[in-house]
């Protein structure tokens, strides 16, 4: 196993503090493999085996711990004699009101507890009320192009150009490393990815009877990432498509029931929204949004690759790479013109423009009429793919995608 190094640095500097580490995130993106690497750095660090309680229940080998009275009791046996003892438990939502169990180990013993879920219910406000200040989320992502590098092998001769096309084509899901490339492999790979989140986080979680119209909405969110939407304009476009149900006729479906199935999506990890703020105007705004999928290998699993729209590819690269960098995200407004992101942390804010390129006049003006509006004086930013020996316009960074990708 490969180290994911700054989530595992996270881990140990919250290692043994007072809170619930709680690592999050679509299914297959190394939460298990960071939790069973943290395992051997307890033991190098002089932890017993004894002091360690290890839980996947996704194992048959738990099939028969389904609630909380029965996690309580099979851990509180396990619990070492003397010293700290860690608890570590892997996908506890199929634990039937797991979080009742958790509050009594922290009452009743000298614990340090980490957990790992597929799905935001995991902290639903029944769970965050209960221990309310007492856990800590660390938000799980696939691979950046930075770790992708080190996860895969290349032929020597292959250009770092070349790896990050491998990287839009094949996305960051660490198991990608294990098939070489072979486009039909990793499908395959993915597709079962795929199948078991809209499975078991989505279908069988939700109870969603109309598979088809879900079905139909992660194609749209898919093929529109980094495109403005709302509720009601993916549901008038599913309407213009014909029968959305099959035998049910043509309908328009409700936009609160579109919202609600992206609502579902959201927390099962396949796709992250972000909302518009008006930056004059110092406010969100309830109308129109983004969606972003998690893994560009999964979404060309899903429409096939195509080279085409570059641009929303590149920005929704540039999204959760900013999100990786702990970044709250935003998109901008400034007057009718649009900030693809404002980036904001408690040290830092920047403003931040994608697009493939910037070697065209009108294009150029276009990406920086926005930045030139904005009345401040924080970081403002261009990603393109271009090397260009020009830097920056009217002190507006201009920088290529790749190097900020690759920088510490």
């Amino acid at each position: 196993m490969i180290n994911r190094q700054s989530y595992m640095k996270t881990l140990i500097e919250f290692r043994d503090k007072k809170v619930i580490k709680i690592v999050t995130g679509i299914r297959r993106c190394g939460k298990s493999s960071l939790l069973l690497l943290f395992i051997d750095h307890l033991k190098q660090s002089g932890v017993p085996s004894e002091n360690i309680i290890h839980m996947n229940f996704e194992s048959i080998r738990h099939k028969d711990i389904t609630d909380y009275i029965a996690l309580y009791n099979v851990v509180a046996d396990k619990i070492a004699g003397s010293g700290k003892t860690y608890i570590i438990l892997d996908e506890v939502q199929m634990v039937k009101d797991w979080q009742k169990a958790i509050d009594s180990f922290l009452v009743d013993f000298d614990v340090d507890i980490y957990i790992t879920g597929s799905n935001a219910y995991l902290l639903s406000s029944e769970f965050s009320t209960m221990l309310s200040g007492r856990y800590v989320e660390i938000k799980m992502l696939p691979l950046s192009f930075k770790e992708f590098l080190t996860f895969n092998t290349f032929d020597p001769t292959t250009t770092t150009e070349e790896k990050f096309q491998k990287y839009l084509q094949f996305g960051g899901m660490p198991a990608v490393s294990e098939y070489g490339f072979n486009q039909l492999r990793i499908n395959d790979m993915l597709e079962g990815i795929y199948s078991t989140v809209i499975i078991k986080d989505v279908l069988e979680r939700n109870k969603i009877t109309d598979q088809a119209l879900l079905k139909k909405i992660v194609y749209f969110l898919a093929d529109n990432i980094g495109s403005m939407v709302s509720s009601n304009s993916i549901g008038n476009f599913l309407a213009g498509q014909g029968d959305i149900d099959e035998g049910k006729g043509r309908r328009n479906p409700a936009s609160k029931t579109v919202d609600n199935y992206i609502g579902m999506l959201q927390n099962s990890f396949i796709f992250y929204g972000i909302k518009r703020y008006d930056i004059k105007g110092k406010q969100h705004l309830k109308t129109l949004g983004k969606y972003y999928i998690v893994d560009m290998g999964i979404r060309n699993m899903l429409l096939g690759y195509r080279d085409v729209n570059r641009g929303y590819v590149l920005e929704n690269i540039v999204y959760f790479e900013l999100l990786r960098r702990g970044y709250r995200l935003s998109i901008g407004k400034v007057g009718e013109k649009e900030v693809d992101f404002i980036a904001e942390k408690p040290e830092h804010k920047m403003y931040v423009q994608v697009t493939e390129s910037m070697s065209g006049e009108e294009t150029r003006e276009r990406e920086l009429a926005p930045l030139r509006e904005i009345p401040d004086h924080y970081e403002k930013m261009v990603l393109s793919m271009d090397r260009n020996f020009i830097h920056s316009y009217d002190g507006i960074q201009v920088r290529n995608i790749i190097d900020f990708l690759l920088e510490d």
